[in-house]
């Protein structure tokens, strides 16, 4: 039996990356899962199959969009429904852009804010009483070592990311008493398809070659000059989700090859 045998969890913007390696991590430790996030009908199916096949658990896919929250709601509820509870939510959904601020686009900065800080209130929101009644929750939200330190042109990101940690504490404070835990997890540079798409612009708005982003920009920050990888950050997720992280809560974890030391 997996250590999270009989447990269901809900993870945002889970079809790659990240989340991806937290809805696996969870499924390899005996939950079931709901995914939700972007991709092609096809690529999304493969995945949640995969998933299914090979942990023998229960997946199910949610298109529900971050930006609204209602379908937020109705993402708990389907867990809720589907599962008998929703044990563990994991707030990961998250998008970037990359601008100088007075030509950032307004629409980018609201959608940012959307997606990668009101989506978690939302979700919490939904989620909680159902933890409550059942005397145990796990809310882990996907900050970044941009809820701790700023970069520049992200200033919706870095907004939305330090928005997350205080979100994180305050809703650990508010149910401490309830057998449930909130935590943020700040990963540095992982390689994901989000990363990998902002090269192009950081190239653009920074005047250099892609190998110059990777190791002048990206890497600079990162004193071990490594990547973090998903499945790191996920084990970290699951940890946090074990017996033994009963009393880490309200806490915002680096996890950045040393970034956030300096």
């Amino acid at each position: 039996m997996g250590s999270l045998s009989g447990k269901n969890a809900v993870v945002t913007g889970s079809t790659s990356g990240i989340g991806l390696a937290y809805a696996r991590a969870f499924a390899a430790a005996g939950a079931n899962v709901v995914i939700n996030g972007f991709g092609t009908p096809e690529d999304i199916e493969k995945e949640r199959a995969k998933i299914e096949q090979e942990f023998k658990v229960k997946a199910i896919y949610s298109p529900a969009d971050m930006t609204k929250p209602a379908e937020i709601a109705g993402m708990i509820a389907l867990g809720e429904t589907t599962f008998g509870s929703v044990d563990i939510l994991v707030n990961n959904a998250g998008i970037q852009f990359v601008s100088p601020i007075e030509e950032f686009p307004i629409e980018k900065w609201d959608q940012i804010i959307a997606i990668n800080l009101s989506s978690a209130f939302h979700a919490i929101r939904a989620a909680v009483p159902g933890m409550k009644k059942k005397g145990w929750g796990r809310i882990i939200n996907t900050a970044s070592a941009h809820s701790l330190v700023a970069s520049p042109f992200k200033s919706a990101y870095v907004s939305a990311k330090h928005g997350i940690a205080g979100l994180t504490k305050t809703v650990a404070l508010e149910v401490a008493t309830h057998k449930i835990t909130c935590n943020c997890i700040s990963p540095g540079y992982v390689w994901t398809p989000l990363v990998e798409k902002q090269i192009p612009d950081t190239m653009k708005a920074r005047n250099l070659t892609r190998e110059q982003v990777i190791n002048d920009v990206l890497l600079d920050a990162q004193p071990t000059k490594e990547f973090v990888t998903s499945e790191q950050v996920a084990a970290l997720a699951l940890f946090l989700c074990s017996d033994d992280a009963a009393q880490i809560t309200g806490t915002n974890l680096s996890i950045d090859g040393g970034w956030t030391a300096a």
